[in-house]
């Protein structure tokens, strides 16, 4: 049965009911829902797992109106879309129904919906009364149970389970079930229902989905970005640090980049009228983000922007980082890349302070690994520190390398066989037969964080997703190398959605958006960023100091890591949370790990906990989603749709949305782009590319240049270049200009471009490329008639034949007219006169005594001021016809 998508709830005095139907509408089925927990069994809702047709639904539904009329009948509550799950405080239980929700991102032909809206309905009966103290305590627990926003990034799927990763959902058995780590309503679902198996159960996740499409040449490319948020250890920033008790650390993470070709739509080729074989156009790549793995906290009733953190314990065995690192392994498996971006260096020590006990766990805890499994791979760089240097590209460049040996490390998932030319370039470069590679698996995950995992750690999960989509678009044989350039149109885009993923993450973790984002650490930021910058962190500083507390009351309510209890104290009388997240009992039940062999999970006896599933054996895979419900869904033959209103005909490409978000709007009116979303749209700026940076572009196809058109936009050093037509001529002219105006601008601007002393210089001394000059020159020498109308014209010599157009006044003027059209502005003028200008210009010299035909309606004699200046006339007829192409 699949999962049920449109539902309509109905009530009656003692009880309600929702009937449920799939997207086709043909199959329906009916679950009850009491108004109190059932004395006997203590279930809420209770479905006989029938399937009902129409008619037998509507037959049911008036056998129980009918039964019910005695007390009012039964009468139609509200449509929704999914039941979020079912809560109780002091009064009775609340449903939390999906009233709203909207397509944000398409995998395979399934959809992921954003919820927009939802709607608390109470359960309990009119009759109830409640004395006013009690009555005082619900609403104020209802009030901050609201205060977890659904309509702000929960998101749900039918058909796709967006809780697991798309190389699990691919490859593993479909048994397995959902990932309860990242299931945000599992207390609520728990309260209503016995199992998630129900196809009433929808599970939702909190994070962050996004989905943009490249097109190249013809056909689309999918980028989709999905951040799954974990259940465990949730909280506000300054509440929530380090790691808890069971291995679970504080703003937990994981994000997943799925690229794939929208050739096909299918997981899988159909065989034998099923998917049986793994579809080779879809690739992901996963990396996650967490608080260090130790015992730490900051104290905020100072009130302070930055409180000092403490060590609260040192453990020598480092048992909850084990369980962090042993959950690691058992979830991606070998190896486990640290990236560690907190301070080394600082006046007073904050962040140094855990940097030496973090290094020192990691070191411990690879001391017992055998040699059979690969050590955890631990990088400390402080990035800050990094930032700061003259060096533009320092970060960028240090980022990169890490990127990209990580990916080396760990792989990425691919669901089929690579392109015969990747086999073919390996082959040559390893002078070796072509040998294609079935399939790949990502085993490992490079695992990023700085003190808060927000500003730096985004960045760098940024610069890790670009290596990684060079890598994946290059797996689809989309690019000949495995390398995106920056300032492209799918590099900017890449950047945009890392940035709306990273200011998400910081707005549900710490109240504000990114304070730092990628273009302060590559330093092309507008000089407003600044004044940015300094709001999001005067935001930050409000939220973390007055409204936190009540989020975290909110978050654990909504979680389930406070029960309420009319026996209890209330959640907002408890002087702290820390026994809702950490475990009360010194000696827990649940069986010990060793400390030797801290990998190994004593529940599960599994020593790496990853699926050893071979690269081969994913072509042929069969654990893929039901065909059913991807056509159901994605086809929808029941229903009358239309273009317009399709999510796959309204998602933004890179081309448009990347270009707007570069400051690049092109030429009005002209044609003249390079169509490839992999060309770099701005080769120029001092700080956007280096000279070895600038070496790399080539042609990212393998081909000849894509439309055969040169866009350059400079950004710092004034106008925007005209758009020509670019011929191997042209493009060598203007390499070497652009070496001549680097050269001049190296010689003197030696100081960085964002620095104080080299904008000093530029003012003082302002410089202008030889390009730009020359473009000028000829813009200013082409004849303007609104600029000539007015003015006299050089008196004519005597000896000069008007049937001769050689020796006309004008000749030299037209001479630069119509040799403005020649391509090759380096070349010196020339004349390029055809036949029909000739004749023309013949016609016009000739003619110059027939003033009227030329003026019109005015006397022969007379001139443009009713003197009797007949060149005067000539020189107006001449101008209109050069802005107009017409005589009179």
């Amino acid at each position: 049965m699949n999962k049920l998508t449109l539902l309509t709830l109905y009530e009656t005095r003692a009880r309600f009911f929702m009937v449920g139907s799939t997207q086709d509408e043909d199959t329906f089925r009916i679950l009850k829902i009491n108004r109190s927990p059932d004395p006997e069994t203590g279930a809420l809702c209770v479905s006989d797992g029938r399937n009902y047709g129409r008619q037998e639904m509507l037959d049911v539904l008036a056998m129980i109106e009918s039964g019910n009329a005695a007390t009012g009948g039964m009468k139609r509550v509200a449509s929704c879309f999914g039941i979020v799950g079912f809560v109780s405080f002091l009064e009775g239980h609340y449903m939390i129904l999906v009233t709203k929700r909207s397509a944000v991102a398409l995998i395979g032909g399934h959809y992921v919906y954003h919820i927009d809206d939802t709607m608390i309905l109470g359960l309990s009966g009119s009759n109830d009364r409640f004395d006013k103290r009690q009555s005082s305590d619900e609403a104020r627990y209802i009030q901050s149970f609201c205060q977890v926003d659904l309509s702000k990034n929960f998101y749900l799927s039918y058909t796709y389970d967006i809780t697991n990763s798309l190389q699990n959902n691919m490859t593993r058995s479909k048994s397995t079930g959902f990932n309860e780590m990242f299931v945000w309503n599992h207390f609520l679902l728990k309260n209503g229902f016995d199992n998630f198996d129900s196809e009433w159960c929808l599970p939702i996740i909190y994070g962050f989905v996004d989905q943009a499409k490249i097109p190249v040449f013809g056909h689309d490319i999918y980028l989709t970005l999905i951040a799954r948020r974990s259940r465990f250890f949730a909280g506000a920033r300054f509440l929530k640090r380090g790691v808890n008790d069971n291995g679970f650390v504080a703003n937990e993470v994981e994000t997943e980049q799925i690229v794939f070709d929208a050739k096909t739509t299918l997981f899988g080729f159909p065989k034998n009228g099923n998917p049986g074989i793994s579809n080779p156009s879809f690739t992901s790549f996963l990396q996650h983000r967490g608080s260090i793995p130790l015992y730490w906290s900051q104290e905020i009733s100072q009130l302070t922007p930055k409180p000092p953190i403490e060590l609260n314990m040192s453990d020598p065995y480092y048992t909850s980082t084990s369980l962090h690192f042993a959950n690691l392994i058992e979830r991606y498996g070998n190896p486990i890349i640290v990236l560690n971006l907190i301070k080394s260096k600082e006046k007073t020590p904050r962040e140094s302070l855990l940097l030496l006990e973090f290094s020192n766990s990691i070191e411990y805890l690879n001391s017992h690994l055998p040699d059979d499994i690969p050590k955890m791979q631990y990088i400390e760089w402080d990035m800050a520190r990094a930032s700061k240097s003259d060096d533009a590209m320092e970060v960028t460049d240090t980022l990169e390398e890490i990127a990209e040996e990580g990916i080396r490390e760990t792989g990425f998932f691919h669901a089929g066989r690579e392109p015969y030319a990747n086999s073919v370039r390996r082959a040559e470069e390893d002078a070796s037969d072509p040998i294609r590679i079935l399939g790949r698996r990502q085993s490992g995950i490079i695992r990023t964080n700085c003190i808060d995992c927000l500003d730096r750690t985004n960045a760098a999960q940024f610069m890790i997703g670009k290596s990684a989509l060079g890598h994946q678009l290059y797996a689809l044989g989309v690019l000949s190398n495995p390398y995106v350039q920056f300032d492209s149109d799918a590099c900017n885009l890449l950047n945009g959605m890392y940035q709306d993923h990273g200011d998400t993450i910081a707005l549900q973790y710490g109240g504000s958006h990114l304070v730092n984002t990628m273009e302060t650490y590559r330093k092309i930021g507008h000089w407003t960023s600044h004044s940015r910058d300094m709001i999001e962190s005067i935001r930050r500083y409000y939220s973390n100091s007055f409204t936190d507390t009540e989020k975290q009351d909110a978050i654990n309510l909504f979680l389930g890591n406070f029960i309420v209890s009319s026996r209890g104290p209330m959640i907002w009388d408890l002087p702290s949370d820390y026994y809702l997240h950490h475990n009360p009992d010194p000696l827990p039940k649940a069986r010990k790990r060793s400390y030797k062999t801290w990998w190994i999970n004593p529940e599960t006896a599994v020593s790496d906990g990853h699926d050893t599933k071979s690269a081969e054996s994913i072509e042929s895979s069969a654990n893929l989603m039901d065909f059913q419900d991807f056509f159901s869904e994605y086809y929808r033959p029941s229903a009358l749709t239309s273009f317009d209103r399709l999510y796959v005909c309204n998602m933004n490409p890179a081309s448009s949305a990347a270009a707007a978000a570069a400051g690049f709007e092109g030429v009005p009116g002209s044609s003249y782009r390079d169509p490839s979303p992999f060309a770099v749209r701005n080769l120029s700026g001092v700080s956007s590319a280096t000279d070895s940076e600038k070496a790399k572009v080539k042609n990212p196809h393998g081909y000849g240049a894509c439309g055969g058109l040169i866009v350059v936009n400079l950004k710092n050093d004034g106008i925007e270049e005209w758009v020509r037509p670019a011929d191997k001529n042209t493009s060598k002219a203007k390499t070497e200009e652009s070496d001549e105006t680097s050269d001049q601008l190296s010689e003197e601007k030696t100081a960085p471009w964002w620095t104080t002393k080299a904008l000093s210089m530029r003012l003082l001394d302002p410089q202008v490329p030889v390009s730009e000059l020359r473009e000028y020159k000829r813009y200013i020498s082409q004849f303007r008639p609104q600029l000539v109308l007015s003015m006299r014209i050089p008196s004519i010599h005597l000896d000069a034949k008007r049937s001769d157009p050689v020796k006309h006044p004008d000749f030299e003027l037209y001479q630069t007219y119509v040799s403005s059209s020649d391509s090759d502005a380096s070349k010196p003028l020339k004349t390029l006169i055809n036949s029909r200008d000739e004749e023309i210009y013949s016609f016009y010299a000739t003619q110059s005594g027939k003033i009227g035909n030329y003026v019109g309606g005015g006397n022969m004699s007379s001139g443009i001021d009713g003197r009797n200046e007949t060149e005067d006339s000539r020189y107006e007829a001449y101008a209109r016809w050069l802005s107009n192409g017409q005589y009179t």
